[in-house]
């Protein structure tokens, strides 16, 4: 296919998303019908990339045009008429930003992959479009999300539906044994049920595929054996959230979301690269304890943090293709300094013997990971500076941190990490490492 050809396919599907959104906003439907209806024929479209264009590059430029026009739509003189599809459910939500974000990210991530990159997708356009309509039709057991609610009814269908599209997928895009492919299945639908359920402001979006997909690619080759533990992890922190949550001052919605991450951290990476981002979720609730937060949902906003970072680290180590779990680990080092700076604002003597711990476990994770991570290293004066800069800012300025406490901290503690990295990858001359070294 010529490049013009890709060009014309490209503008033409954006066109044609403008015309279905037109379509379904003259129907006599209500307004989350409205906002489904084109969540699900944007899903279904974006499965079928991968086979509609021979070259990578259309897709990211589709991508891009739809993020343009999203912004656009959210302007007051577009709002009330196309915009009215997507944007007229009454609550604050950033879910059609996050879908175009997530197709991108899986369709990247997935690396040509079929079942990576689908089987999250189909169950971000089924199970969840299903669910909210079921929910909103039938829902009769309510439970409090945030500022909304949710429905015991529209989960048991979404576990449903993503169960089935688990199967589906599994069987016709692996060659795995039959038992794994059903206990790969319904812990797919158990994880997706849960981030489902527990979801706000659309961030389900992200979470649920770019999870899924993460999950998929750490354990789609586990043995039964391997899966077994996963799945009572997955329930002892469901049993955990109950008990530990409150004692954290977390409420229930922030004690469930904590499962969601701890369970996603502690299934998808190895053991010694969770501490650290495992510690950021202990750390929060003790500063908050501490040092009061002008935030209403700053528990909720730290999870958001937390995965928006992990992700970002995740797919711009493939993008370049130099390992970036060493500055992922020095990005969440430094979030627990500062954290735990603003926890100790009344003793603050105690701070450096906080530093000198998370230096110790850094070195201890940096002795675990394999030898093709730690290319940068040594990087302890980097940890030390990054610790340095948390700790010394927090301290100097705690009333900085009232407000939007964990994305202004989540962004001081990427700072140096991430300009280290630019300029290491530079430094090696840009090329790509060598076969089997990259993530």
């Amino acid at each position: 296919m010529t490049v013009a050809a890709q060009l014309v396919i490209a503008f033409g599907s954006v066109a044609a998303l403008l015309a279905l959104m037109a379509l379904v906003r003259g129907m006599p439907l209500s307004a989350e019908v409205k906002r489904k209806l084109v969540h699900v024929g944007t899903g279904l479209y974006a499965i079928g990339l991968p086979w509609l264009f021979p070259d990578r590059w259309p897709v990211y430029m589709i991508i891009g045009l739809t993020l343009v026009m999203m912004i656009m739509l959210r302007m007051p003189q577009l709002s009330g008429r196309l915009g009215e599809a997507v944007h007229s459910v009454e609550r604050r939500s950033y879910g059609d930003f996050l879908l175009a974000i997530s197709v991108g990210l899986c369709f990247f991530l997935a690396d040509g992959v079929a079942l990576f990159y689908v089987l999250p997708i189909a169950v971000l356009t089924l199970a969840d479009a299903a669910a909210a309509l079921a929910g909103t039709a039938y829902g009769t057991r309510r439970f409090k999300v945030e500022e909304g609610v949710k429905s015991v009814e529209g989960t048991v269908v979404f576990f449903v539906i993503t169960l089935l599209v688990a199967l589906v997928c599994l069987m016709f895009m692996s060659d795995l044994p039959p038992l794994n492919i059903l206990t790969l299945a319904v812990l797919v639908a158990g994880f997706g049920a849960l981030v489902e359920a527990q979801s706000w402001r659309g961030f389900d979006n992200l979470f649920l595929p770019l999870g899924l997909l993460v999950f998929l690619e750490v354990h789609s080759q586990s043995s039964l054996i391997e899966l077994i533990p996963i799945v009572v992890l997955f329930v002892m922190t469901i049993v955990a959230s109950r008990i530990i949550g409150p004692r954290f001052g977390l409420s229930t919605h922030a004690a469930r979301v904590y499962v969601v991450a701890i369970f996603l951290i502690l299934a998808s990476v190895e053991l010694q690269n969770a501490i650290f981002p495992a510690l950021v979720l202990v750390a929060y609730p003790w500063a908050n304890s501490r040092t009061t937060s002008g935030d209403n949902f700053g528990d909720l906003d730290m999870i958001a943090a937390l995965a928006l970072f992990s992700f970002g680290w995740l797919a711009l180590g493939n993008a370049v293709g130099w390992n970036a779990v060493q500055f992922y680990g020095l990005t969440a080092m430094g979030l627990v300094m500062g954290l735990s700076t603003l926890a100790l604002r009344g003793n603050l003597v105690l701070v450096p013997v906080i530093a000198i711990t998370l230096l110790g476990l850094r070195q201890a994770i940096t002795w675990a990971n394999p030898p093709h991570s730690l290319w940068a290293e040594p990087l302890l004066v980097l940890a030390c500076l990054c610790l340095a800069l948390s700790a010394v800012v927090s301290a100097a300025l705690p009333g900085l941190f009232f407000r939007h406490r964990a994305v202004k901290l989540t962004l001081l503690s990427m700072t140096l990490p991430l300009a280290y990295y630019a300029f290491a990858v530079v430094d090696q001359g840009g090329a790509f490492p060598p076969i089997g070294e990259s993530l």
